[in-house]
């Protein structure tokens, strides 16, 4: 079975977010926002990737397996449903279909891989909707990650 992790940065710090990530292993962090930036300090695309080479893992950036614009904006006011449908016709474009192809060829090279989005729920964010995709493709274990809770809390 195959191992994928998943995160979001929603509250908390960068220590803490890379604590996290070194705790369970991580050696690639996909990034799956549709727009790398954040107004957190530490979190967007170029601070976020240097941050992570610091602690020793690799950043990679598949933007077509983000959520668009209205997408974002649904999640925003808290119309879940509305962000998933939304989220679920873009996975369905060839551009991200290709790039959730790139994402599964990596998981099966057994390399501890970690998706990471903005929500820290992954029941209100679309990476969850991502691991289910792969999950429909293999045999897929999804360990939610929380940055800033020890271990058993």
């Amino acid at each position: 079975m195959y191992r994928l992790a998943t995160i979001g940065y929603e509250g908390t710090t960068v220590d803490e977010f890379l604590d996290t990530l070194r705790g369970a292993k991580v050696e690639l962090l996909v990034d799956v926002r549709a727009v790398a930036m954040s107004r957190r300090p530490g979190f967007a695309k170029t601070a976020l990737a240097a941050n992570l080479r610091s602690a020793e893992i690799e950043y990679l950036h598949l933007r077509r397996l983000g959520t668009p614009a209205d997408g974002r904006a649904a999640a925003r006011s808290g119309r879940h449903e509305e962000m998933k449908a939304i989220f679920l016709r873009q996975l369905a474009s060839p551009d991200a279909q290709s790039e959730l192809a790139v994402l599964a060829d990596l998981i099966r090279s057994e390399r501890a891989i970690c998706i990471l989005c903005f929500e820290a729920d992954p029941a209100h964010c679309h990476r969850r909707l991502v691991a289910e995709a792969l999950q429909q493709q293999m045999a897929l274990e999804v360990t939610d990650l929380f940055p800033g809770l020890a271990e058993g809390d």
